[in-house]
């Protein structure tokens, strides 16, 4: 018998990857702050739930991709949160980038109660989502990661268990360091080429099969030649993410001054009220920094 699923979080990537859920056939119930976010999924067979704790109550196994920490904590240690009432021997995956010391505090919290925890943040944007090709990482027991990986082939493509509670975030965070800086030389390559009068689609065909290829020039890049900045990946999450690399940095007495950098050109974008674009809307802030 299927295990019966709760999802909590139906933006721009959670609400195709718990339409891959629905799809293959399993129970699911669902619940997202703005109810109109669900329809779609409610439409095809999804259980409308009114908290987080009543998605708790139905489901064997529950899913969370929301926003910021503060989101993850309020989900989960709320007073309506998942950890208030939740069945003993359950399992609770969430899959926002988020603090690796949450990630090991909700698996503390989660253990006392009898249930399993694992941090599978993702990569791969919202077409890594619609496609079901998605990176996952994950960090907590290997078993209870042995138990969902079935469910996370329903997602991704490149899944990977990373070790022990907080490891999967570590590993976003690890990914969200080299994006960062590549980004922004995917839209200072591409500014230059515009500026010099070259053709953007021939060169990205051209430099995305070379040395220079890479995800985000080959996928990103067309978007930016059509003006198509919707976010696949919002600025405003990037940033976060960077603000969580570079706190963790600090506690490893680590410096990371590409990264500092990087992260003060993604503010600059908040300046400018571009913090709801994708990443790609990068361009934009280079381009009114040029004056173009």
């Amino acid at each position: 018998m299927k295990e019966k699923i709760g999802w909590i979080g139906t933006g721009v990537m959670g609400k195709s990857m718990c339409g891959h859920l629905i799809d293959a056939g399993y129970d699911v119930s669902v619940f997202n702050r703005t109810k109109e976010k669900a329809l779609d999924l409610i439409n095809k067979g999804a259980t409308w739930c009114s908290n987080p704790m009543e998605v708790a109550q139905n489901s064997d196994v529950i899913f969370t991709i929301v926003g910021f920490p503060n989101d993850v904590e309020l989900v989960y240690l709320g007073e309506q949160g998942i950890l208030k009432n939740i069945k003993e021997g359950a399992i609770v995956v969430d899959m926002t980038t988020s603090e690796p010391s949450l990630a090991h505090k909700i698996y503390e919290e989660a253990k006392k109660k009898g249930v399993s925890s694992i941090d599978a943040p993702v990569s791969g944007g919202d077409v890594g989502a619609k496609n079901g090709t998605l990176a996952i990482m994950s960090g907590g027991d290997k078993e209870t990661y042995d138990k969902i990986f079935p469910l996370f082939e329903l997602m991704g493509k490149n899944i990977a268990y990373m070790g022990k509670a907080g490891a999967g975030q570590h590993t976003k965070m690890s990914n969200q360091i080299l994006i960062a800086s590549t980004m922004i030389g995917v839209v200072e390559s591409l500014l230059y080429a515009y500026k010099a009068g070259n053709d953007l689609n021939e060169v990205i065909n051209v430099i995305g099969k070379g040395a220079a290829g890479c995800w985000s020039i080959n996928n990103l890049g067309p978007r930016i030649v059509d003006g198509n900045f919707d976010p696949g990946f919002f600025i405003k999450h990037f940033i976060k993410d960077m603000g969580i690399a570079l706190k963790e940095a600090k506690s490893m007495n680590l410096s990371l001054p590409g990264l500092a950098l990087a992260y003060q050109f993604y503010i600059s974008a908040t300046a400018l009220g571009l913090e709801n674009l994708g990443t790609q809307g990068l361009y934009k802030v280079l381009a009114k920094m040029n004056g173009i």
